[in-house]
């Protein structure tokens, strides 16, 4: 699955702690979903899209 977490990310000039702080999680969590190792859960990518103002679906890609 791939997303635009990284893309967003940096467009508001967030590190990944910081990302990481807002939604709970570690900084090697963010690292993973951003470079496509890790599947976040259903809680965590909707507080992510949420955290951007999109949907999940806008943030992932499952067919990727």
């Amino acid at each position: 699955m791939e997303s635009r977490v990284r893309e967003l990310r940096l467009r508001q000039e967030l590190s990944q702690l910081a990302l990481a702080q807002a939604m709970g999680v570690s900084r090697q969590t963010i690292n993973a979903i951003e470079t496509g190792r890790y599947d976040p859960s259903l809680a965590l990518a909707v507080h992510l899209a949420r955290h951007f103002g999109m949907t999940v679906e806008e943030l992932f890609d499952v067919d990727a």
